[in-house]
């Protein structure tokens, strides 16, 4: 009995460890533009990476950050973003981020926009969420709901 409540909880465990997104948005474009950033807050209760993206609205989505260097702002892509265990890693306007570039149409306010999140638990086993992201205005801060 013993070995098989091993098993159940060995094959349960995946599920508690599952990353959890809250509040995703991304924020509106104009036309002409190609890019724009997406925003939310990660949790994984067992630590893991975020290690990409995608959306059928970009040609490509790439992790970012953005830092002072010598004085100036900053921006580029990682290959990775650390989620340590059971602490929520925000991404927001200024910091980590999401690049959707060759955008594929307008983002309006109030359009949902469906992000595919690639991850990588702490074993190194790949897994992905989707989430769907509402847009928001253009000078939208991260706090805006």
């Amino acid at each position: 009995m013993k070995k098989i409540f091993t098993l159940l909880l060995a094959a349960a465990l995946p599920a508690f460890a599952q990353v959890t997104v809250s509040q995703p948005w991304v924020r509106a474009t104009v036309p002409q533009q190609h890019a724009t950033g997406a925003f939310m807050t990660l949790t994984s209760p067992g630590g893991g990476r975020l290690v990409g993206a995608s959306s059928p609205l970009a040609g490509a989505v790439e992790v970012h950050e953005m830092k002072m260097v010598d004085d100036i702002m900053r921006m580029r892509q990682i290959d990775g973003l650390p989620l340590p265990a059971g602490q929520a890693v925000t991404l927001m306007p200024g910091g980590y981020h999401l690049m959707l570039l060759e955008l594929k149409q307008v983002m309006q306010d109030g359009d949902k926009v469906p992000l595919t999140l690639e991850l990588e638990d702490a074993n190194h086993v790949r897994s992905s969420i989707t989430v769907e992201a509402p847009v928001r205005p253009l000078n939208a801060a991260a706090g805006h709901h």
